[in-house]
């Protein structure tokens, strides 16, 4: 777990747990959980996110923060595997654009190696975020559990 990823969460959270490249944390108010990691690439600030937000709903929900600011016209797509999602997204962030695609997402994630965020930057040009999934199942598991509790 890479220390700008500490830097991004909410103050004192409870940490659920390492796991490989993913880590698990929980905020007590309001209570969230969270599954998350660091892109591959060294000195980018994004991170892929499976959250559980038992107020608003108990499924668990996709959130990629960019490396970089994204062309307003650019399309956001998610790989994982063979398996494309299209995510809606703002300027620096994406999500699945429904809770299917978020369960679609999440059980490709179980099953992969790595996924990996593509787009269009203000700049015009390309750019991927890369993230390793080992670990990923075990983190989202330990966050839902902690928010069923």
């Amino acid at each position: 777990m890479s220390l700008f990823i500490a830097l991004l969460l909410p103050a004192a959270p409870q940490s659920l747990g390492i796991y490989d490249a993913w880590g698990a944390f929980a905020d007590r108010g309001p209570r969230r959980c969270y599954a998350m990691s660091a892109p591959v690439q060294k000195g980018r600030t994004a991170f892929v996110a499976v959250g559980v937000w038992p107020a608003s709903s108990a499924r668990p929900q996709l959130h990629v923060r960019f490396s970089r600011p994204r062309s307003d016209s650019a399309r956001v797509t998610l790989t994982i595997g063979e398996r494309r999602f299209r995510l809606t997204a703002g300027p620096r962030d994406g999500w699945a654009p429904d809770a299917e695609t978020d369960r679609a997402i999440v059980a490709a994630m179980r099953g992969a190696r790595s996924l990996s965020v593509e787009s269009v930057g203000t700049d015009r040009r390309p750019f991927a975020d890369v993230y390793r999934l080992s670990g990923a199942a075990t983190a989202i598991d330990a966050a839902r559990v902690a928010c069923a509790t």
